[in-house]
């Protein structure tokens, strides 16, 4: 078991030190173009836009099953009374 300690902290600490650093300077070396940055938050204002439409056309059905329910419901008659009596 001692044996293989040594070849694994020989192998193993090197990567771990390799990936340490890439860990520590990963942000510096990963910016965003403008390019992209801008197109994201055209896509981020279409998104929202395309979100407020689809709250509107849901808003119009919800009003249009709401009059249709209304519109099929059979009107009293003249012998009913609305106290049930």
């Amino acid at each position: 078991m001692a044996m293989a300690i040594v070849p694994i902290t020989a192998i193993g600490f090197p990567i771990a030190r390799a990936y340490a650093r890439r860990v520590e300077q990963g942000d510096v070396n990963k910016r965003i173009p403008t390019e992209v940055t801008a197109r994201l938050e055209r896509m981020e204002q279409a998104i929202d836009s395309i979100a407020v439409e689809v709250e509107r056309i849901s808003e119009g059905q919800r009003f249009t099953t709401k009059l249709l329910s209304e519109r099929t419901a059979p009107p009293p008659g003249p012998g009913s009374s609305p106290q049930g009596g």
